[in-house]
């Protein structure tokens, strides 16, 4: 059994890899301020005797005894991370100085989850490992792109000047159950607008392209990544290389909601990517022939499904 520190463990993703390391018997320490995150997310794990909640904010010190830290803690949605640009660079920096500091203190091995965002807008397609970005660091999203880019850069340094043992991860666009209904993602976005029966809103005309990986597909590369050897540090994607347009996306949720629902263009805002696809030969080299194996209709399914809940339908 290990003791694995979770930061952002309430929230969407890192609810589902919590539940995911206590069904495979390890005591679990979920971290979070719940900026983003929910205890609704958490509940059902509270009865578990392996499973500690505590509220915390990663840009503070925070001391403990663990074997692994996952540090997932950092709004990832364009309205959650705009809406406090100052706070979404605190806790992309200073949390990982923290959770590093933490990390070397206890020896512990650490995982960050970075972002598809680190390539901003990118000019390679698909974008492989070794691309370095092409990104504003002005712009309404630099916050969230340049927090996780100089984190990535604090956790390649704390390995070469510390020997910490680090992980990173660039995760590509996740969806499914327990994603926000107002966290202006699209997935979540198009579900709820067509099981309301409102206009689906696209930006744009369409016709850019993003791949979508479901969320049981990203824990599964997460703790394989964690679970590497001492000569692989990453980064790493993870991410589904299928690709779909908007209007494809939109068309699908539609179907599969038997929907009346219309589709409604608006413009598209500041430095949004046109074209977002991993590359994940890498992935399949280290981390022991990992590729996603829930497909896009699968997956939206299982989240409509959630949606429908959640909306009472």
């Amino acid at each position: 059994m290990k003791k694995i520190l979770i930061t952002g463990g309430a929230g969407f993703i890192g609810s589902h890899l919590c539940e995911r390391l206590l069904n495979e018997g390890n005591e679990v320490i979920c971290l979070d301020n719940y900026f983003t995150g929910s205890k609704q997310n958490i509940v059902h794990l509270l009865d578990n005797p392996y499973f500690e909640l505590i509220r915390h904010d990663i840009t503070m010190p925070f001391f403990i005894e663990v074997d692994e830290i996952y540090n997932l803690a950092c709004p990832a949605s364009p309205i959650h991370y705009q809406y406090n640009p100052i706070k979404t660079v605190k806790t992309s920096v200073m949390g990982a100085i923290n959770m590093l500091g933490l990390a070397k203190r206890i020896k512990a091995k650490i995982l960050q989850a970075s972002t598809s965002e680190v390539y901003g807008d990118p000019q390679i397609h698909p974008q492989p490992e070794s691309y370095w970005g092409h990104v504003n660091p002005i712009g309404s999203r630099s916050c969230y792109d340049e927090g996780k880019r100089c984190a990535e850069t604090l956790f390649m340094d704390y390995h070469l000047q510390n020997n910490v043992d680090i992980k990173i991860v660039r995760i590509f666009n996740t969806y499914g159950p327990r994603m926000h209904p107002n966290d202006g993602r699209v997935v979540s976005n198009f579900i709820v607008q067509a099981l309301k029966g409102e206009d689906i809103t696209i930006y744009g005309d369409g016709k850019q392209t993003r791949s979508f990986q479901f969320v049981d597909d990203l824990i599964e590369g997460m703790m394989r990544m964690m679970q590497t050897g001492d000569d692989f540090q990453g980064p790493v994607n993870i991410g589904n290389p299928g690709e779909f347009t908007m209007l494809e996306l939109a068309e699908t949720i539609i179907r599969l909601t038997e929907s009346k629902s219309k589709v409604s263009f608006h413009p598209l805002p500041a430095d949004d990517p046109i074209q977002r696809k991993p590359d994940i030969s890498l992935a399949q080299e280290k981390l022991n022939n990992w590729h996603p194996s829930i497909n896009l209709e699968q997956g939206l399914i299982k989240t409509i499904d959630y949606f429908k809940t959640l909306l009472e339908l």
